[in-house]
């Protein structure tokens, strides 16, 4: 039986415009980058993820699960089995006396959880509200920007794994590390997350992520298509200032290019392949390790074939 009809027989309860059938990964991906996802399936609660997760284990079928796509990479042939995105939406703000405690869905977008932080009021977020991804997928990566990560305001996180066993995890027990935590070591998929964050005056908190905004529009190169940052940052130097000095601001392989803007981004110039992205970033490692012997490391996260 092939998946097609695996998924048809299974009476999952899913709308069937949720699947869809060797869908192009270039518009769930902010690289706008990838071939089809063979089945492509948007999860809205538990119940339905646990479902898939059961069709999963039962069948051996591959799964690959994203968020928004913001730090992926998807290859030109695509992603065989089911490409799962978690559309799990929730936010419940809890007011108590010195703190805030908001619950969210792992399928929120960070950047929608900020603004609606900031009509209530409350601080603590604004540093991380230009990430594109949702909270599911930074938290996973222990996403962070102008030295806050995701972790300074996690106070708990509830998975699922996939066998389909939900756990809940405090802030002390996900291992966070940059770029990575127990999500992500350990494959778990986020569902749930608890934020802890202040009160605050809402001219100040608009003041901080007007700044942070300004300064991503002016730094980053947010005109053109990419996962963010392509590299991680090293222990005891800053890649972006490596490419540069190995002269690479601007080189290109195809469609793939390192901005003239910020030579951390590889962004996509227009009809960029995976190929070209990943020929372009092995010879930027290949490049600073020669000049610096210094190895530098993808910080997006490669999918597909």
């Amino acid at each position: 039986m092939n998946l097609k009809e695996l998924i048809e027989k299974s009476n999952l309860q899913l709308e069937k415009q949720n699947i869809l059938w060797d869908e192009p990964m270039d518009r769930h991906s902010t690289f706008q980058i990838g071939g089809p996802a063979e089945c492509f399936i948007k999860v809205y609660n538990i119940k339905q993820l646990k479902e898939i997760l059961k069709l999963v284990k039962e069948n051996k079928i591959p799964l690959t699960v994203i968020g928004n796509g913001s730090n992926i990479l998807v290859l030109d042939k695509g992603i065989k089995g089911i490409t799962l995105m978690i559309k799990i939406e929730k936010i419940e703000i809890q007011n108590n006396t010195n703190n805030v405690s908001v619950i969210v869905g792992a399928g929120e977008k960070i950047g929608k959880i900020a603004r609606i932080l900031l009509e209530k009021e409350i601080a603590g977020i604004e540093e991380l509200s230009g990430i594109p991804g949702t909270i599911g997928g930074a938290i996973r990566m222990n996403a962070g920007a102008h030295g806050k990560e995701i972790k300074d305001i996690v106070k708990s996180v509830t998975c699922i794994d996939y066998q389909g066993n939900e756990k809940k995890f405090q802030k002390e027990e996900m291992k966070f590390k940059y770029r990575t935590s127990r999500i992500k070591e350990e494959s778990y998929i986020v569902t749930e997350a608890e934020l802890i964050l202040k009160k605050g005056k809402k001219e100040l908190i608009k003041e901080k992520m007007d700044q942070y905004a300004k300064y991503r529009k002016e730094k980053q190169p947010i005109e053109f298509p990419s996962a963010g940052s392509t590299f991680k940052r090293g222990n005891d130097f800053f890649t972006a200032k490596l490419i540069e000095e190995a002269g690479l601001k601007g080189y290109s392989i195809g469609g793939a290019e390192v901005s003239t803007k910020h030579s951390g981004f590889i962004i996509n110039k227009g009809n960029a392949t995976a190929q070209d992205i990943l020929e372009l970033a092995k010879y930027v490692k290949e490049k600073v390790y020669k000049k610096f012997h210094k190895k530098i490391e993808l910080e997006i996260e490669v999918i597909g074939e």
